[in-house]
C-alpha cells in the first residue's frame, strides 16, 4: 500500500479516481466506499441516534492531501460546506512538507467534571472537609467505570474551588465547586464524566452542610490540549500567483497574527478560520464540534481578553507557527459505532487513538489558519475564496456538471462573480 499523502493533481481527478487513490493509499477497502455516501446513514439508523427524525442531511466530504505530521503522511477526511477550506489545508500542507511537515503532540485524555455546592453554613469547614475526603471521593468515582480503569484511565485527583458571584446590582453569593479530573483515554468522555459527577453528588452533600446543585462536565478541556507547530523558511512563502517576496509575505502573516492578538474583533474572525479546519475533521470523525468550539473560544479568552488561538512569528529568516487548543475528541463511543460514514473516515485515517486524532486536528487547524493569513497578506481573502465559490454560483445560474468549469473560467477571468455574469457566460457557452 502506498501511504503517501502527496497526490499531485488530486483536485483535478473525477470523484471515482479520487476514491481509487484512497484504496491505494489508506486502509479503506472497496467494500467501505459505499459508506462514504450520504445514503449510508439511513433514516432508521438516524432515528436511533437522535429524536424526531424526518430525514438526514448530507455535507460534502473532501479529503485533504499532502499532510505530513511527525514524519508520517496522512490523508484527512473533512466534512464541510464552505468552499476553499479543503483546498487551503491541502495547499498549505504541500508548502509545509517542504520544510519538514508539522510537528504535533497531545495531552492525556483528561476531562474535568464539576459538582456545585451552594448555601454552605460554614464554607471554610466545607472546604477543609472536601479536601480531606478527596482521595476517598476519587476512589468512589473510579467505581463508575471499571472498563475505563482496565484501559488505563480513571480518576486523576480533584480540587476544591471557591467562587464568588458578584454581578453588579445583584446580591453577592459564595459557592464551592468540587472539580475532578477523569482520564477518558480514547473516549470524548462527556457521559463518563457526568456519570461520575452524579455518583459523587450524594456523598458530597452528606459531607458538607450545603446544597449540591449542578453536576456536569466542563467543556473547557484545559488539561486535554493538542499542540501543533511548523517552521517555514521565508523563501518558501513566495509565489508566482501572489504578490510579495518571501520575507514580505512572512511579515504580513506575522502582522496579521499581532492584529488578532491585540483586537478581539479581529481575533474572532482569525479563530473562525482556524475552526474551519478543526470542525471539518471533527464532523467527519463523528466528534462534538460544538464542544470543541466552546472550549477553544474559552481558551482563547483565558488571559481576560479574547485572543488568537495561533501564533506566527518571524525569526532569523524562518516563519514559526504554533497552536495550542483544547481538543476533546474520541475514537470510541458516541455516533462512531452507529454511523457507517464515520467508521469509514476513521478507517481512512488508520483508526487512530484519540490522542493521535487530536494532534492531527490541531495540525489541520494550523494549516487552515496559515492559508487564510497567507491569502490576506498577499492577494486578499476574497479572490481565492470567490474562485472556489464560483462553482456554486455557476450551478445557481443553471449550469450542469459539464458546463461549470467553463462558466467559472469566464467569471474568474473578469473577476466578476455575480450570478448575472454566470448567466451571461452560460448563455454564451450554449450559443
Amino acid at each position: 500500500m502506498n501511504t503517501g499523502s502527496r497526490i499531485p493533481g488530486f483536485y483535478r481527478l473525477p470523484p471515482e479516481a479520487r476514491r481509487a487513490a484512497l484504496l491505494e493509499r489508506t486502509p479503506l477497502e472497496a467494500a467501505d466506499l459505499p459508506d462514504l455516501d450520504a445514503s449510508s446513514l439511513g433514516i432508521e439508523r438516524a432515528g436511533i441516534m437522535v429524536e424526531n427524525v424526518v430525514g438526514t442531511l448530507a455535507l460534502p466530504l473532501g479529503v485533504a492531501v499532502n499532510l505530513q505530521i511527525n514524519g508520517q503522511d496522512v490523508l484527512v477526511p473533512m466534512a464541510v460546506e464552505e468552499p476553499s477550506v479543503v483546498a487551503a489545508v491541502s495547499n498549505m500542507a504541500r508548502l509545509v512538507r517542504k520544510a519538514g511537515g508539522f510537528q504535533a503532540s497531545a495531552d492525556d485524555g483528561i476531562m474535568l467534571g464539576q459538582v456545585q455546592i451552594t448555601d454552605c453554613l460554614d464554607i471554610d469547614a466545607a472546604v477543609a472537609t472536601l479536601e480531606a475526603e478527596t482521595e476517598t471521593l476519587c476512589a468512589l468515582g473510579d467505581t463508575c467505570h471499571p472498563r475505563l480503569l482496565a484501559r488505563g484511565g480513571g480518576m486523576r485527583g480533584a480540587t476544591v474551588r471557591r467562587l464568588t458571584y458578584d454581578e453588579p446590582g445583584e446580591p453577592a453569593e459564595e459557592m464551592l465547586v468540587f472539580q475532578f479530573r477523569l482520564d477518558c483515554v480514547d473516549a470524548m468522555g462527556a457521559n463518563m464524566v457526568n456519570t461520575v459527577a452524579e455518583r459523587l453528588a450524594p456523598r458530597i452533600e452528606d459531607l458538607v452542610e450545603g446544597n449540591v446543585r449542578l453536576r456536569i462536565l466542563s467543556n473547557l478541556a484545559s488539561e486535554r490540549l493538542a499542540h501543533a507547530s511548523c517552521a517555514i523558511p521565508v523563501a518558501l512563502l513566495a509565489s508566482a500567483d501572489a504578490p510579495g517576496s518571501g520575507p514580505e509575505v512572512a511579515e504580513g502573516i506575522a502582522s496579521a497574527y499581532r492584529f488578532a492578538w491585540a483586537d478581539p474583533w479581529r481575533a474572532a474572525t482569525h479563530n473562525k478560520g482556524v475552526l474551519n479546519g478543526i470542525d471539518a475533521v471533527a464532523v467527519a470523525t463523528g466528534n462534538d464540534w460544538r464542544a470543541i468550539e466552546a472550549g477553544a473560544h474559552a481558551w482563547a479568552a483565558r488571559s481576560g481578553q479574547y485572543r488568537s488561538l495561533t501564533t506566527w512569528k518571524v525569526n532569523n529568516g524562518v516563519l514559526y507557527g504554533n497552536i495550542d487548543v483544547p481538543m476533546q475528541v474520541g475514537t470510541v463511543g458516541g455516533p462512531i459505532a452507529n454511523h457507517p460514514g464515520v467508521r469509514a473516515n476513521l478507517k481512512m485515517l488508520g483508526n487512530p487513538r484519540a490522542r493521535e486524532l487530536a494532534q492531527l486536528i490541531a495540525a489541520v487547524g494550523l494549516a487552515q489558519n496559515l492559508g487564510a493569513l497567507r491569502a490576506l497578506a498577499t492577494e486578499g481573502i476574497q479572490r481565492g475564496h470567490m474562485r472556489m465559490h464560483a462553482r456554486n454560483i455557476a450551478i445557481q445560474a443553471g449550469a450542469d456538471a459539464s458546463e461549470v468549469r467553463d462558466v467559472v473560467q469566464a467569471m474568474c477571468g473578469e473577476r466578476d462573480w455575480s450570478e448575472a455574469r454566470a448567466r451571461q457566460a452560460l448563455a454564451e457557452l450554449r450559443a
